[in-house]
């Protein structure tokens, strides 16, 4: 059977894709801005006819009405990162999280810790040999996709064709549910009083790119505000878990180059999108671009081929010591911990690699640099692998410094109103 046959003998509505799913099984769910809203709609629909259906993810955008109070007992979210549109189940005990690096994401499922029965994945439609490209979702939805016994896609006309070691055959689809949807989008410019904070913590990081480095940005406003303080410099590159809208402009303008990149020169290399219909027309079947799977996207031996590989990452908060906690506010879980520490770590083994923790000193009426991590605070990047953290007051250089010399420092980028308190707290426990 030739695959346009094949194809069409596949095709179900995602009523009856949903019911494809038994009581019992554990469903992956591609996330980011690819969650496949008609067969997820269709599932919770369904829900009262399953029981106990595990539904694993790592980021999601979008609506969640599959973590609501009337899914208990149908099903049940495992998230891997916690994501704002879940995170009211997981701190209330409706849905679990499992901390994992996310260079090691794909492998709970390819080595079976975590066997799937299901893939939930959405995908362009087809090229002339059949292979359908997994969009701007590549990285965290590949290797559980092959890992499961069953595959259901969505086909959307309107998802991009990215390049890379992003195909999959409709032979490997079990069930196909053609769709015609416009992507969920996702802005990361911020606002809301925190502005001209983000500018000043933004123009920091940047004097501390090379001009040839290689780049990596986490999540949120920061790492994207970074972008526009580019533009003097020259011949940068990109190898990171995702980008967002801000690299087309440097690309446009000669600034993004990818020339001197150590590894994929001459390409942008990421895990997947998040962004704007803008970023999406963008990317469709443009060579500059490959997706990657995460395992070898976020290996920090991966990550550290790249000379001058410069990563910026964020924290809720940051001890005297240099510990790092990014994924939960004391007990409370708040995120994960995502490609932090893969990037952190691979960047610190890097020629000339530039590991950087960016905050805001304060949040509403706290510090953000504190002497101590709240009770219970997980501890993302250890005070061993740490080197640069940014404030809007400045850079403290961590490497290779005392526990005196690092107070000292991070005090120095702490907001004018709690240095005081910092140094009595840190001289009580002797260290300054």
């Amino acid at each position: 059977m030739d695959w346009h046959s094949l194809y069409q003998s596949r095709i179900v509505t995602p009523e009856e894709a949903a019911r494809r799913i038994k009581s019992g099984d554990r469903v992956f769910l591609t996330g980011n801005c690819s969650v496949p809203l008609k067969v997820l709609n269709a599932l919770v629909e369904y829900a009262p006819n399953l029981k106990d259906v595990e539904i694993c993810q790592a980021l999601s955008i979008g609506p969640a009405d599959y973590v609501s109070e009337a899914m208990a007992g149908h099903l049940r979210v495992n998230t891997m990162f916690i994501s704002a549109n879940i995170r009211k189940a997981v701190q209330e005990g409706r849905a679990d999280f499992t901390p994992v690096l996310l260079s090691e994401f794909t492998l709970l499922f390819k080595n079976g810790h975590l066997p799937l029965d299901v893939a939930l994945v959405h995908v362009s439609p087809p090229d002339h040999y059949g292979f359908c490209s997994m969009g701007v979702e590549v990285g965290l939805t590949k290797t559980p996709a092959e890992s499961a016994k069953m595959i259901i896609a969505e086909v959307n006309q309107r998802m991009p064709r990215t390049l890379g070691d992003s195909f999959i055959h409709v032979s490997k689809l079990d069930c196909i549910v053609p769709v015609d949807y416009d992507l969920s989008e996702h802005s990361m410019t911020g606002g809301g009083g925190q502005d001209d904070t983000v500018e000043k913590i933004a123009g920091h990081i940047a004097g501390l790119i090379p001009d040839g480095a290689t780049m990596q940005m986490g999540i949120g406003e920061i790492p994207d505000a970074v972008l526009k303080y580019l533009y003097v410099k020259k011949d940068l590159g990109i190898h990171s878990e995702l980008f967002s809208d801000g690299v087309i402009d440097l690309v446009e303008a000669g600034v993004l180059t990818n020339a001197r990149k150590s590894i994929h020169p001459g390409k942008i290399i990421a895990g997947f999108i998040i962004g704007t219909k803008r970023l999406y027309q963008w990317v469709d079947d443009n060579p500059l671009i490959e997706l990657h799977r995460t395992e070898y996207i976020n290996n920090p031996f991966v990550v550290a081929q790249n000379d001058r590989m410069v990563a910026i990452n964020s924290a809720i908060e940051v001890d005297l010591t240099g510990q790092v906690c990014a994924d939960s506010i004391g007990p409370k879980l708040f995120s994960g911990v995502g490609g932090q520490l893969d990037f952190i770590y691979g960047a610190s083994r890097s020629n000339g690699g530039v590991p950087i923790i960016a905050l805001p000193s304060t949040a509403k009426e706290f510090s953000r640099i504190v002497t101590t991590l709240k009770p219970g605070a997980g501890v993302v990047t250890t005070r061993n692998h740490v080197r640069y953290v940014v404030t809007e007051y400045g850079v403290a250089d961590l490497y290779g410094k005392t526990i005196r010399q690092r107070a000292q420092q991070l005090i120095n980028v702490a907001h004018p109103d709690f240095r005081d308190k910092l140094a009595y707290e840190a001289r009580q426990l002797h260290w300054m």
